[in-house]
């Protein structure tokens, strides 16, 4: 019985080692598959051609550009250029409202893929680099805060925040609130600058009121991140007092 017992348990470990090595294996084909197509499309460079394209879906092409923009962040492909056509794309308030949903979603699709498909390959790739050390060590300690702190900072790279949050103690819900809150201020700034810009040349005159609007959110994240690098760096020497004591 002892015997059978044992077979049965060595049958069972190989099995789960089996389904912990298949789990990664699909995502990384996920990713580079995105990685590849987004790649191959010329997603970064080819905004001029992605706003006819969507122009001429009409409101089907909110759609469409939520989808490309999830596919994008998953991709860890640079949402920056994206940002911006939203503003030229769809204007002010429909721009900031469709990429605070897509980048929201993105970045908590990217945690769950991180915390549920692939926790281990993700931990282990991570565990290399300092910046994540340090965030996993933060966020041991503050969560949520730190989620905050990082979303306004850039001292860790957008891509590595959304599959390394889920690896570390944060819940899910303050993850995603705090991530849209606080990646809200810079959204605003992208769009409605490009907004303005689009307004600039199809109108020919200046459109002050953006102007000034986009004004105001670069005064408001400069406070923003300057507090913000101001509270991480004292929760990161309470981390080493903690540590040393």
């Amino acid at each position: 019985m002892e015997l059978k017992s044992t077979h049965n348990d060595s049958i069972g470990n190989k099995s789960k080692s089996v389904h912990s090595w298949i789990r990664p294996l699909i995502l990384v084909f996920i990713l580079l598959s995105l990685f590849l197509l987004a790649r191959f499309f010329g997603l970064g460079e080819k905004i001029g051609e992605l706003r006819t394209w969507i122009e001429s879906l009409g409101h089907v092409g909110m759609v469409v550009f939520v989808f490309i923009y999830i596919t994008a962040t998953v991709a860890a492909v640079p949402g920056s250029a994206i940002t911006v056509a939203a503003g030229a794309l769809f204007g002010s308030v429909f721009g900031v409202i469709l990429v605070s949903i897509s980048s929201t979603a993105g970045a908590t699709l990217c945690f769950l893929i991180s915390r549920y498909f692939a926790r281990n390959a993700i931990a282990q790739w991570l565990s290399t680099k300092k910046t994540f050390v340090r965030l996993d060590k933060l966020t041991e300690e503050h969560g949520a805060v730190i989620v905050a702190l990082t979303r306004l900072v850039p001292i860790f790279p957008f891509n590595i925040l959304n599959y390394g949050f889920g690896v570390t103690s944060v819940k899910l819900k303050d993850y995603v609130f705090w991530s849209w809150i606080c990646m809200l201020p810079g959204t605003i700034l992208f769009v409605v600058g490009a907004d303005a810009v689009t307004k600039a040349f199809s109108q020919g005159k200046i459109p002050w009121p953006l102007l000034g609007l986009a004004a105001g959110m670069i005064v408001i994240l400069a406070f923003l991140v300057k507090y913000a690098k101001k509270k991480l760096v004292m929760k990161e020497e309470s981390l080493h007092d903690e540590i040393q004591s």
